[in-house]
């Protein structure tokens, strides 16, 4: 099984001057937008970071305004 992080053709570092990203946070972010979006894993990890985490955002916040919390 190939490693999830880096995603293919990142070479090796993330943009914004990031030089990790704990792979513990990618699988929560991936398992989160799978469930919620119906994204494969390959959908999520094209994403770069900030895409991702925006993502994230923007999905629980209209989860919490459903459930009549904001």
């Amino acid at each position: 099984m190939p490693a999830l992080w880096p995603p293919p053709g990142a070479g090796g570092a993330a943009a914004g001057g990031i030089a990790g990203y704990p792979l513990d946070r990618v699988h929560q972010e991936a398992a989160f937008l799978g469930r919620h979006v119906h994204w494969t894993l390959t959908e999520v990890l094209n994403l770069d970071h900030a895409q991702r985490r925006r993502w994230v955002r923007e999905v629980a916040s209209q989860l919490e305004r459903e459930r009549g919390g904001g």
